[in-house]
Formats: C-alpha cells, sequence, structure tokens
C-alpha cells in the first residue's frame, strides 16, 4: 500500500503548482476581459465615453491618483504583498492633504515655487520618513503604523487649515491646470512622465530589482548581503515624495487646498492591488498600476456619464480589493 500510494504523494505537489499557475493565468485573462468588457459596455451605453476627448479628460483626471498608486506599488514592492504583514501606506492620501495645506499656505505666503516646492516635497517625505522609521526601527507592523500616522497627520492638516479651504494662485498652478503640449494637457503630461521613469527605475535598474528581491525572499535578501531595513524605509519615503507631488497636482487643479483628500485612499489602495492581478507573481508592476489607474478613472466616468451615483464608484472599489485580495491569496505561490 505504501508503494502504491508514493507515486501519487509525488505528484500531488507538482499537481498543485500547476493548478496554481492554471489559476494565476485565468486571473491576469480573467482580469484583462473583465477590463474590455467594461469598456465597452460603456462605449456602447454611455453617450461620448469613446470619443478621443472624453479619453484625454479620463487620463488627464487619473494624474493625481496615479502618482499616489505608484507610491502606494513601491511599498507594496519593498515590504512584500501580504496584506495584513506587508508594505502598505494607510496615511498615503492623508499626506497629500497635509502636503497640499503646506504648498496653498507658503504660496499665500509670498514664497518662491521653488522653495513652496521644497517645503511640500520636504514634508511628505518627512511624514514617510517617520512612517519608515515606525515599521523598520521600531518593529510596527505597517498596517497599524501607518494607520496612526494617517489619523496624526489629518489633524495637523485640519490644524493648519483650521478645516477651511485654502485658495491659491501662480504662474506655475496655472501652467499646470490649463497648460497643453501637442494637444495633451500638463497633468496627463506629467503621467506619462512619472510612468516612464517609475517604470525605468523599478523594472530597469538594480534598485528595483533589489526592492523586489526584499519584498518578496527578505532573508534570502539579508543573506545576499542586502541592507532590507534601508530599502524599505525608503520605500516609505519615496511613498511621500509621491504624496507631494499628488498634492502639487491637486492645487493646481481645485486653486485651492481642500479638506477630504483622505477620501482617495480607497481608490490607491484599489489601482495597487488591482494592478498586481497583471503580474505573474503578483505583486505590482508599473504597467499594471497604469493600467489598473486608468481602468478606475474610465469606471468613475463612464457611471459619471450614465448618470449612476458616484457612491456605487466606492462600492465597486470596495468590491475589487476584496476580490483582488481573495484570489491573489489563492492563486499566489506559497513561499517558505
Amino acid at each position: 500500500m505504501t508503494m502504491a500510494l508514493s507515486p501519487s504523494s509525488s505528484e500531488s505537489p507538482a499537481g498543485a503548482s500547476r493548478g496554481k499557475a492554471l489559476a494565476a493565468a485565468a486571473i491576469r485573462l480573467g482580469a484583462l476581459a473583465t477590463f474590455a468588457a467594461i469598456m465597452a459596455y460603456f462605449a456602447l451605453t454611455a453617450r461620448g465615453f469613446a470619443t478621443p476627448f472624453n479619453i484625454v479628460n479620463v487620463i488627464e483626471q487619473s494624474a493625481i491618483l496615479g502618482i499616489l498608486a505608484f507610491g502606494m506599488s513601491v511599498v507594496i514592492i519593498g515590504g512584500g504583498s501580504e496584506v495584513q504583514t506587508g508594505g502598505i501606506d494607510l496615511s498615503l492620501a492623508a499626506n497629500a492633504g497635509l502636503c497640499a495645506a503646506v504648498f496653498a499656505t507658503a504660496t499665500n505666503a509670498g514664497m518662491a515655487a521653488p522653495v513652496a516646492i521644497a517645503a511640500t516635497l520636504g514634508t511628505g517625505m518627512l511624514v514617510g520618513a517617520v512612517n519608515g522609521f515606525a515599521v523598520v526601527g521600531l518593529g510596527i507592523l505597517p498596517l497599524l503604523a501607518t494607520l496612526a500616522s494617517m489619523n496624526i497627520v489629518a489633524g495637523i492638516e485640519l490644524t493648519l487649515t483650521e478645516n477651511t479651504v485654502l485658495s491659491t494662485s501662480s504662474p506655475l498652478l496655472s501652467v499646470l491646470a490649463s497648460g497643453r503640449f501637442l494637444g495633451i494637457s500638463a497633468l496627463a503630461w506629467v503621467l506619462i512622465a512619472a510612468s516612464v521613469i517609475v517604470g525605468l527605475v523599478i523594472h530597469r535598474t538594480p534598485v528595483g530589482l533589489r526592492l523586489y528581491a526584499v519584498g518578496g525572499h527578505p532573508e534570502a535578501a539579508r543573506a545576499a548581503g542586502l541592507n532590507v531595513g534601508l530599502h524599505v524605509w525608503g520605500t516609505y519615503v519615496f511613498a511621500g515624495l509621491c504624496a507631494g507631488l499628488a498634492a502639487i497636482l491637486i492645487v493646481s487643479r481645485l486653486s485651492a487646498s481642500t479638506p477630504g483628500t483622505g477620501e482617495l485612499l480607497l481608490s490607491i489602495l484599489a489601482a495597487a492591488l488591482l494592478g498586481t492581478v497583471f503580474s505573474r507573481r503578483f505583486v505590482p508592476t508599473v504597467g499594471g498600476t497604469v493600467l489598473s489607474v486608468i481602468f478606475i478613472g474610465f469606471l468613475a466616468n463612464g457611471f459619471q456619464l450614465l448618470h449612476l451615483s458616484s457612491y456605487w464608484v466606492s462600492g465597486v472599489q470596495g468590491a475589487l480589493i476584496l476580490l483582488v485580495v481573495a484570489v491573489t491569496s489563492y492563486a499566489r505561490p506559497q513561499e517558505h
């Protein structure tokens, strides 16, 4: 009986591996098919959805979400994609709100554009550095560390703005808001440029390779001589930089710093996590994140053109997060 069972036992791991590989492929193909089907549905039912003007408009509107999603994706890459213990930055949207308040305040105080930009980016990176210290230096779970940071940062923003809208204007903001080149808006160019730069760094340089190694195999990376803690800390600083950049775009688009930026968190998480389904290893990629950002932008746009409540968008995003976490947890190869 033992000899009869041995072949079956030896084939079981291989069969499970093949099953997970097929499931992973099915998830990727299913995600692309769903994306295409939803786009086709909106194109057929929502008037003006497929026009060049609307497409460019959606890309422009997606610039802020895209910059923030890049920050979240890099944190997940460097910290690991396990939701409970891996990399995540729940303070990212609140950080962007604080940075927007700093930029508006600095501009209204008459500071030169370079000084206001430096103060804004410095604020975002400082928050990121504190998050990184809490995670790496104090050993607090990223989920808890950044949750606490989110509330602290939101409180500082409300104190700085007194929970009011801070209107502002400057030549830089005018260029970002209404500038165009080759028929494409400045905000869209910012998203395109950021996608290229982040994509090259993450996928074509040793830095990106090390981040994937640190996030996917921290013990092996440590054994290979990589400073795991420094790399993880750096991802949070980069996320803070993204928050500062997005804040400048927010102020340029609204001509003001407004409370409520924290509401972007659900969209940021949805974009970063949804981007994992386009990767063979179910970790974020820049291309997958861009595709997810555009998908979420078109989803909101399609609902708007069909005169459906915007609350449905939040519901769909929440459902997508649950679905992605569930299916990737099953299909992701188990690493020990």
